[in-house]
């Protein structure tokens, strides 16, 4: 692969809202992957190369809590790749939960023990499925590879939503959106904040101030999306009781899909000025060392995706399905399974992701797992599955009711609030985790209504 190439792979990643790849935190960790130029110096002189033997080949992986080594480009074989695809990730330790969720679903159908299990066993394959996007961005055009990222982002999420639109389950479907949207800004921030905070020695933290008001406008965006169908039905003042909120939304939803590829468009094209005006200053002399490879070819990494995307919609299944009796088996709301445990399916390993870096003082990649993340979902992940609704027959629409729509504000608001001055410390962290337990309990006690405050709803 070129220069060129690699580069423009790593654009496309880097300008991916919510998702930092192992490679990016390789070169934290100062083991990244060496560049062609820089393996001929070795070749010279035999202290250089006595030098950098002393760093160990095989770097820690925030996103996959494990040790990856590069293997650069090149065609490992199927089997190769399957050694480095299922090998190299601790969490990969949960993939048999799977089968087993599978077993007990046809042999006992405890419910109580289906929804827990699949839960385990989605959660390594969401981020291999986030490495194999990663490793096929490399073959692309920083805009292609931006459209990648867009679409197979939260794919897991996006999975389990459309299995609960295909079931009916429109709450679950709304809930678990949100929840992803809550658990990123609230939870996600608040440990980065404060694990920051207390490891890195510094009174404050700083961040981009500017890519963060970006964020939370586009937040704001999102929730001044779903107030006026949620204040229309509350008020009474549809036009066409029950027709024109639907209508509303799904308008309301092809504008916001074309905010977020204006957005992505945006942030590609200034990311591509920037870094030639970077090169015709000579700035980027010396990152050779930079340059990544990819670990798998191009059609391995093709097919690791559409396995990974059917076995997780297989999971997602049993999942969706499991979700009543497990509320009934454990005595807790859907509500709170919805909002609090299904988004840990497709964010755990980006949890621990987005603390890894601020504890090496990268806040900025902190923010873009949380925050890119949660825009990410609220531009592109609600919209596209009132469309995807729409096309299904079913009544999706941004009409999240009252509560939560009420505390998704509130939570916009708070963090927009903490963002406005560029800097971060473990007391913000910390607010922000203390507010998420309440929002947490607050679920936990909700009744899920319809929309007319009557008669608990299960779906």
């Amino acid at each position: 692969m070129t220069s060129t190439a690699a580069a423009s792979g790593s654009d496309s990643r880097r300008l991916l809202p919510g998702r930092q790849n192992s490679h990016q935190m390789d070169r934290i960790n100062g083991n990244g992957q060496k560049s062609a130029t820089q393996a001929s110096t070795f070749s010279d002189g035999a202290d250089e190369f006595d030098d950098d033997a002393l760093i160990a080949s095989e770097a820690l992986s925030c996103r996959t809590g494990g040790f990856e080594r590069n293997a650069g480009p090149g065609n490992l074989g199927m089997f190769g790749s399957l050694k480095f695809v299922v090998l190299k990730s601790k969490l990969n330790l949960l993939i048999p939960c799977g089968f087993v969720a599978i077993v007990v679903k046809d042999m006992t159908g405890n419910n109580g023990w289906v929804f827990p299990l699949t839960l385990l066993g989605i959660i390594p394959l969401a981020e291999r499925l986030g490495f194999a996007t990663e490793q096929l961005a490399f073959f692309t055009g920083p805009t292609v590879g931006g459209l990648l990222n867009a679409t197979f982002g939260n794919a897991t999420e996006l999975i389990i939503s459309i299995h609960a639109l295909r079931s009916g389950k429109l709450r679950v479907v709304q809930q678990s959106l949100l929840g992803s949207i809550l658990s990123n800004l609230l939870l996600v921030l608040g440990c980065a904040f404060f694990s920051g905070g207390v490891t890195c020695g510094k009174t404050e933290q700083n961040f981009s101030k500017s890519e963060a008001v970006v964020s939370s406008g586009l937040l704001l965006m999102a929730v001044l999306g779903l107030l006026p169908p949620t204040v229309l039905h509350y008020t009474h003042s549809e036009v066409h009781s029950g027709k024109s909120g639907l209508a509303l939304s799904r308008f309301s939803s092809c504008v916001m899909l074309v905010a977020y590829a204006c957005y992505i468009y945006f942030e590609l094209t200034t990311s591509r000025r920037r870094e030639e005006s970077n090169e015709g200053r000579g700035e980027n002399v010396g990152d050779a060392d930079n340059i990544e490879a990819p670990d798998i070819s191009k059609w391995e990494a093709i097919s690791w995706l559409a396995i990974l995307t059917i076995w997780i919609s297989v999971l997602s299944d049993y999942l969706v399905n499991a979700i009543d009796g497990a509320s009934q088996a454990w005595n807790i709301p859907v509500a709170f399974i919805s909002v609090i445990l299904l988004p840990i399916v497709g964010n755990a390993a980006e949890h621990a992701s987005a603390v890894m870096f601020a504890m090496k003082d990268k806040l900025d990649l902190s923010l873009g797992v949380a925050i890119g993340s949660s825009t990410q979902m609220s531009m592109f992940g609600i919209p596209f599955c009132v469309v995807i609704g729409w096309m299904m027959g079913q009544p999706m629409d941004l009409n999240f009711h009252l509560f939560e729509t009420a505390s998704l504000l509130m939570t916009v608001l708070v963090v927009a609030f903490l963002l406005q001055d560029g800097t971060s410390n473990c007391l913000k962290g910390l607010m922000l985790f203390l507010c998420y337990l309440i929002v947490a309990a607050s679920f936990y006690v909700h009744s899920d209504q319809d929309p007319d405050g009557n008669n608990p709803a299960q779906n």
